[in-house]
Formats: structure tokens, sequence, C-alpha cells
């Protein structure tokens, strides 16, 4: 494999912009002494704060919403599991870590060549996709995902072998976690 990331993606309307608990997305950024010079910005770099607790943002977002947010349980979490093993065989990728999780995933992934993050995430989701819509229909908001989703490139052996460490050992209440290599 060449290049290696972690990505993570929230389902439909379970982790809003301005959520308490940190989000990734973007936010105007105010710089000191000047009001009215603002710019969007993402906080997204790892070992740094995300942002948090922004309940206007999170009212604004939920009033937003096209269906109810969608809560994954064990069933669901079999099919996309076997889902993203098919796509990552079809593609000559090598998953080496996933965990699903009631209402987010994460997955560390190897891929040839370096295409783009947003392709490889995309084409996981959208197959994913297809597969929970044949067994359980399409939700109201037509989509059982969030719009974009984080993706980490991993630059080494550590940085692999953490992001696996805390795919398979640091989330709570998995539905499922998976990896090819036995774990201890």
């Amino acid at each position: 494999m060449d290049r290696y990331w972690l990505l993570t993606n929230t389902c439909y309307g379970t982790w809003l912009p301005g959520d308490r608990r940190g989000f990734v997305g973007r936010v105007l950024e105010h710089r000191a002494g000047e009001s009215m010079n603002q710019r969007r910005v993402t906080h997204n770099q790892p070992e740094t704060s995300c942002d948090a607790d922004l309940p206007e943002l999170n009212h604004a977002s939920s009033a937003l919403l096209k269906g109810p947010p969608i809560r994954l349980e064990r069933p669901h979490a079999e099919i996309i599991l076997g889902q993203f093993q098919e796509t990552a065989r079809f593609r000559q990728w090598r998953i080496l870590a996933l965990a699903i999780m009631c209402d987010h995933f994460h997955m560390v992934v190897g891929v040839l060549g370096d295409p783009e993050p947003g392709k490889i995430l995309g084409d996981f989701k959208s197959w994913g996709t297809r597969a929970l819509n044949r067994q359980f229909g399409k939700p109201p908001s037509s989509t059982w995902w969030t719009e974009r989703g984080s993706k980490r490139k991993l630059p080494n052996e550590t940085a692999i072998a953490q992001a696996v460490n805390y795919v398979l050992n640091k989330q709570p209440n998995p539905l499922v976690t998976w990896s090819p290599e036995p774990q201890h």
C-alpha cells in the first residue's frame, strides 16, 4: 500500500455542527482587533482541539434536518462491515481496522497510489448506502451519512499503529470492530 488514511464519518443528523462533544466543520474565525475580518476555517489537525459547544449553530443545524437522525443497530453494522470489506477488495485497498458505532464509524485503510481521500471515503459510503437501502429501505432523509467526513493522512508506521489502536481499542460501545489481524 502506498498511503494510509484514518477515515471517520458520522450518521446523518447525529453529530451536528455546534455539538457540545466537539465537531469538525467550517466555522467563522474572528481575528483579534479586526471585527469585520472573518474567514471560515476547519480545525481538523491531529493533536489539536476541535470546535465545541456552539448551541446556536447546533440549533440552526438541527432545524435543517430532512429526517430524524440515523442510529445504527448491530444488523446495520454487520451489513456495513460486509460491504466495506467487499468495496476494499474490489478497489484493492486494505482495511487495517474498522469500528462501527451507533452514530459513526472509524476506519484505517491503505490504498494504492494517491487517490483523493474524499473519493476513498465516498466509495465506502456510497456502496454502504446501497447495501443498507437494499436491506432496510431508504431512510426519510434519503441518506445514511453526513455529507463529508474526516480524512486524516497517516504519514508513518507509528501513526498507522496509533490509529489502528484508536479504532479498535478506544471506541465506546462499538457495534462491530474488525481487523484482519488477531487482537490481543
